[in-house]
């Protein structure tokens, strides 16, 4: 179905793929425990022999940060490339920079990692134009952790670095990672490009329910790349992972999202980013508690401060919230639901005040309607009833680029 770049890695990504399924079948056989299958789990960066033979004599560049790890000691990929002796020429960063220490939003400046003494450059925020750098190498590398939420940036950082690999006709190997939040597929999917923007670069579900490497089988089949070009493309495969399994990340994505509950939350909680509602930044859960400035909201009560990696953008700074603590909700369960939404918006008394960021609100959901509906009071059912059709033309876009078994 995928066309491979070279025969090993087609045979390795088989073997890989035959594994997973062989290892999915004896989890069902012999039921072993969550935490049995989840120590089974292996990303790709894990499978050294999968794709080091692809960058032998090869000039390489990395997209990466701090989820870029490998193996049970959490060592970062660079520091592997580097001792396998790769000629390694540059990092990408994402949004939160290549070690995970910028804040969401923030400027990601072209840099040198002080660890390793690799040029950095960046991708985000209007940085997408680095045509140079790309021509200087033979492949590109990507490995990133995502959380399967469309606003989630780092597949708009993906996407980027296929059109340059494009453009340039340069090899691009994806290292694939689980999706923590890939045992779902839902709500709406983006409309048309007045919607979109870097929380919303593609039409998918909001919760899109993909791996990196099966996105980026989706924007090479759909041809979504700049003219509809395709890059040069290889996925190595997760092993002894399905879409069925639960996984609970190794290194923390992003400041914001510490612990599995809060990105289990996460497309649920996100929304109101485009309001003045706090969802925790500045205190020890973010994601993990919602709240506003009177009693009306709930008799749970936290106060916002400033905490590492949570200081220049946070709702409500010094100020009580009133509201919900979800902390010791079971993350395993946790889907996507308009009921905290809702629910604020319904226990606002002026609710004029409610969208205080209604474009950025839209961007967020990859739509006006979803904001036009809670205005007219519509309840979570009739929502969910105006996106099906959308929903299920999406479903069937996804099956096709599937590399895991699916949870349906």
């Amino acid at each position: 179905m995928i066309k491979q770049l070279t025969i090993f890695a087609a045979l390795a990504i088989a073997t890989a793929s035959c594994t997973a399924q062989t290892a999915s079948k004896s989890t069902e056989k012999s039921k072993i425990s969550k935490a049995q299958a989840h120590a089974l789990i292996t990303p790709a960066a894990d499978q050294l022999a999968a794709y080091l033979p692809l960058l032998k004599g090869k000039k390489v560049g990395l997209m990466g940060n701090q989820t870029s790890v490998v193996g049970p000691d959490k060592e970062h990929l660079v520091d592997i490339l580097l001792r396998e002796k790769v000629d390694l020429k540059f990092g990408f960063a994402p949004e939160h920079g290549f070690r995970g220490n910028v804040e969401r939003g923030e400027k990601v400046n072209n840099d040198v990692d002080a660890k390793t003494g690799l040029p950095l450059y960046t991708l985000y925020g209007g940085n997408e134009k680095q045509d140079s750098i790309v021509q200087s190498i033979d492949v590109m590398l990507f490995d990133l952790q995502d959380v399967g939420a469309r606003f989630y940036t780092y597949i708009t950082s993906l996407h980027r670095v296929m059109e340059l690999c494009a453009k340039h006709n340069k090899q691009l190997i994806v290292l694939d990672r689980p999706n923590p939040c890939g045992d779902q597929v839902d709500g709406p999917v983006r409309k048309d490009d007045k919607f979109k923007s870097t929380v919303s670069y593609h039409k998918i579900a909001m919760v899109h329910g993909l791996t990196i490497g099966e996105l980026a089988h989706m924007i090479n089949g759909e041809k979504w790349l700049e003219a509809g070009k395709q890059c040069s493309l290889t996925v190595i495969p997760v092993a002894n992972w399905d879409h069925n399994m639960m996984y609970d990340l190794p290194v923390i994505p992003s400041p914001s999202l510490p612990n599995h509950l809060s990105v289990r939350l996460y497309a649920s909680l996100c929304l109101f980013e485009g309001t003045e509602i706090s969802v925790g930044r500045g205190t020890d859960w973010p994601f993990q508690v919602v709240g506003y400035d009177s009693p009306v909201y709930g008799k749970f009560t936290y106060q916002p401060g400033e905490k590492a990696g949570m200081v220049k953008h946070v709702e409500g700074k010094g100020t009580v919230m009133y509201g919900e603590d979800l902390r010791k909700l079971n993350a395993d369960k946790q889907k996507f639901t308009l009921k905290y939404v809702l629910d604020f918006y319904k226990k606002m008394p002026d609710k004029s005040k409610f969208f205080t960021r209604a474009e950025f609100f839209d961007k967020l959901a990859g739509t006006d309607e979803l904001r036009k509906q809670i205005l007219r009071g519509a309840s979570e059912k009739e929502i969910r009833n105006s996106w099906a059709s959308d929903l299920k033309e999406y479903k069937k876009m996804r099956k096709k680029y599937l590399l895991y078994k699916d949870f349906e």
